[in-house]
């Protein structure tokens, strides 16, 4: 098996002690390019819509498009490029997201548009297969479950930061202004990692063979369930969270906004709690995870007339979700150490496809019969996602 890396052996200076942790915050940065790029058109729907001439609807499908296909494409880049440097293929994928994101910039027609995020859709795949497990490899094993927070930390700061800014900016200068700057922070970002990531050749090639065979593992395909289930749940119910704090009486759009960026900060708390104790038992973190967030939504019912109350649950569902990623990214580390690149593309594509049936299940759900039955969708399914880890009988990890 080739070499990982030298910067775990390397003497224990200060620069030796930074320089890894230099790259997992490029790492970061660039989960937090490609989650903003996911979600910016979120905030510039009407503007994008208005300004390409269709409806908002159709619109829409500049946020549906890239997350398909990122299901679809994250266990099929590993396998194209088994045989590449990750490094180069990480920063290859910057680069694709900088031309996608320019292109949604300059775009003419709704057309062009969406072939660049469908573009954008294969770098979110890649990248999420490729970055996820990288925290092991940088960093030495009492660091990894850190380092790999760290990373998933640029999911969290994507929400509470980028697409925030990115909306403001169009809504300052106009959408367009709004795709070209995040082309610059992504090529910023690709220049980082160029810089600061050590050569990462693959510790084994992925092929398609690897995935019926990584199934087989004990105990993947079952936590592999319960993450499908509990992010299922979660988007079931979050993607529809502003008519849920709608039937809060007295509460503002400015009191709204204000509740999200309370969301947000807590999932950044939340990820790096997760990350630290999935370090020692990842299992049954997950399964704390799945209980909590559970019973944090379906709290949310008879919570509607509380602004208090409902303010606090909507924090601490912020603090339980933000530990998922990690926590479920260390179990299958866990679960399959040999192979720890084709499970985070099989996370990837999970977490994707659950992202896509959640909102789907949700929108069926408050259409049909409104806001409380999606909190209570959400919440039984988040519920499903605690026997499916207990029965997964995955190795937790060792405890320190």
């Amino acid at each position: 098996m080739p070499s990982t890396t030298s910067l775990t052996t390397a003497p224990e200076t200060g620069t030796a002690r930074l320089r890894p942790w230099a790259a997992v915050l490029a790492l970061a940065a660039a989960t937090f390019s490609v989650v903003t790029t996911e979600m910016l058109p979120v905030g510039l729907l009407t503007p994008l819509g208005t300004g390409l001439r269709v409806s908002t609807g159709t619109a829409g499908l500049a946020v549906t498009l890239p997350g398909l296909i990122a299901a679809a494409g994250s266990p099929l880049l590993p396998v194209a490029a088994r045989r590449a440097d990750r490094r180069t293929v990480l920063c290859a994928l910057l680069l694709l997201l900088t031309a996608a994101n320019l292109l949604s910039a300059l775009t003419p027609h709704i057309a062009v548009l969406l072939f660049a995020r469908a573009l954008v859709g294969v770098c979110i795949g890649g990248v999420w297969a490729i970055a996820a497990g990288l925290g092991a490899r940088l960093m030495p094993p009492h660091q990894g479950g850190r380092a790999t927070a760290v990373i998933f930390s640029g999911i969290a700061v994507a929400s509470v930061l980028g697409v925030p800014a990115g909306t403001f900016l169009g809504s300052l200068a106009g959408w367009r202004w709004a795709f070209a700057s995040l082309a610059g922070v992504t090529l910023a970002v690709t220049a980082a990692l160029l810089l600061l990531l050590p050569p990462l050749p693959p510790e084994a090639p992925v092929r398609l063979g690897t995935f019926a065979r990584l199934l087989r593992t004990p105990g993947v395909g079952r936590s592999l369930l319960a993450v499908a289930l509990l992010v299922t749940g979660h988007f079931t119910a979050y993607t529809y969270v502003r008519p849920v704090l709608d039937r809060v009486p007295g509460l503002g759009a400015g009191t709204v906004s204000t509740l999200l960026l309370g969301y947000g900060l807590a999932g950044v708390a939340g990820t790096f709690a997760g990350g630290a104790l999935a370090a020692r038992d990842p299992r049954r973190t997950l399964l704390v995870i799945a209980a909590g967030l559970g019973a944090v939504v379906l709290l949310l019912i008879p919570a509607s007339g509380s602004l208090t109350v409902s303010a606090a649950l909507l924090v601490a569902w912020g603090l339980v979700y933000g530990g998922v990623s990690v926590s479920a990214q260390t179990l299958l580390s866990a679960a399959a150490p040999r192979a720890r690149e084709a499970g985070s593309a099989l996370f990837a594509g999970v977490f994707n496809t659950a992202i896509a049936l959640g909102a789907f299940t949700g929108g069926r759900t408050a259409d049909g019969l409104g806001p409380a039955a999606v909190l209570g969708m959400g919440g039984a399914l988040a519920l499903l996602a605690v026997p499916a880890a207990l029965s997964g009988n995955a190795t937790s990890g060792s405890r320190r």
